[in-house]
């Protein structure tokens, strides 16, 4: 039986060993952590990345275990709408980024090894000799030859930083989240923006909302009593976000890191790289792991256990460099336009925005979400033009 290592046991690499072996692979996952689990507050699952989880059956248990929640608009800091959605027009599933890990930890079927840091990877040749994957245990150094390598182990990839030599940049924001108790708030989603800062909040669960606040702030920057920097930062923003923030006892923050520059392409020999080991983006379309579903899925449906490996994986690359290129940049824009203008250029921005038809500048927003996995029917499956 044709045989693949996926390297990380998060969003992406669980996705994929649930994909993979549904198309005939024998999966082992190696995670680097003594558990596995996913760390974060929440997130949303769009259509697109809906359809990716149908495939492999974990769709019914991200609806159940999320929210269904649509797009409303974009308000300024306070509160006063910029831009409102057309009613029922974007809706989406607000989940716990935990609740979402179960899902596909329910639906894979593969060995998955814990406390296992992976070291180095060489990726073989597509039409000759196996792939193999170096790491690290508890007990020892391992060392294991695959089939088919899947570098699934995030922002800061081992597997990356072996076969490329494209570094990180940071994008001059970071980013709080939580998931506070609420019960307030509808089933809406508003995007709030001010000088070089963006703040949204939607529902997770009957019980739970999810909030970020992502802001312009030095990378690495310490920060004794996080839940005080917050509020004290967003204390002049509108009612709602400052009683949001006020019921939460304790937030996360993270520095948003991109690569410095685009990877040429993300197969090489028997190893791909997929989700934010390929191709990290700003979260201002909240595309991270709607993307990485979308790569798991198109890798097991193009490359199937006893198939040509090269003909699968050139279509693989043809199937998502393109389209998630564009995700990379359009998220970018996003961030232009969005939470990275300042004070004196705000003013211009919402004078446009005020101007611009609501449907018009929605479907510009959510055209990325027209993808569906190879082989079906309906939105475009390939690169999204």
């Amino acid at each position: 039986m044709s045989n693949a290592i996926v390297v990380g046991g998060g969003i992406a690499g669980l996705a994929a060993a649930a994909a993979l072996t549904r198309s005939g692979w024998q999966v082992r996952v190696l995670e680097a952590a003594p558990e596995l689990g996913e760390v974060g507050a929440g997130l949303v699952v769009t259509v697109n990345g809906l359809r990716a989880a149908e495939v492999i059956g974990a769709a019914e248990q991200i609806r159940r275990d999320g929210y269904d929640v649509r797009a409303t608009g974009t308000r300024r800091r306070d509160g006063k709408w910029l831009l409102k959605a057309p009613d029922g027009d974007t809706r989406m599933i607000g989940i716990h980024r935990r609740r979402l890990h179960q899902a596909l930890v329910d639906v894979q079927q593969a060995d998955l090894v814990t406390g296992a840091r992976v070291t180095a990877v060489e990726p073989g040749a597509a039409g000759g000799e196996q792939a193999r994957v170096i790491w690290e245990s508890a007990d020892g150094t391992h060392t294991a030859r695959a089939d088919l390598v899947v570098a699934a182990d995030g922002i800061r990839s081992i597997t990356r930083n072996t076969l490329f030599s494209t570094g990180l940049r940071y994008s001059g924001f970071s980013c709080w989240r939580a998931a506070t108790p609420d019960t307030t708030l509808d089933d809406t989603f508003a995007m709030t923006w001010g000088p070089r800062a963006e703040f949204g909040a939607l529902r997770i669960s009957a019980r739970e909302i999810y909030w970020y606040g992502y802001v312009a702030m030095p990378s690495g920057r310490p920060i004794a009593d996080e839940v005080r920097a917050v509020r004290e930062y967003f204390a002049t923003w509108a009612p709602d976000v400052r009683a949001l923030i006020g019921a939460t006892d304790e937030v996360i923050r993270h520095d948003v890191w991109v690569l410095e520059r685009a990877l040429p392409r993300y197969t090489i020999g028997r190893t791909v790289l997929i989700g934010d080991a390929a191709h990290p983006m700003l979260p201002t379309l909240g595309q991270g792991a709607n993307s990485a579903l979308e790569d798991a899925i198109t890798l097991g449906l193009v490359v199937p256990a006893g198939g040509e490996l090269a003909t699968g994986l050139q279509e693989y690359e043809s199937r998502r460099y393109r389209r998630t290129q564009r995700i990379v940049r359009r998220s970018a824009w996003m961030g232009r336009t969005g939470a990275e203008v300042g004070a004196r250029g705000q003013w211009l921005r919402n004078a446009v925005l005020r101007i611009t038809p609501p449907r018009a500048a929605l479907r510009n927003g959510t055209r990325i979400f027209e993808w569906s996995p190879p082989g079906s029917l309906g939105a475009q499956a390939v690169d999204g033009r």
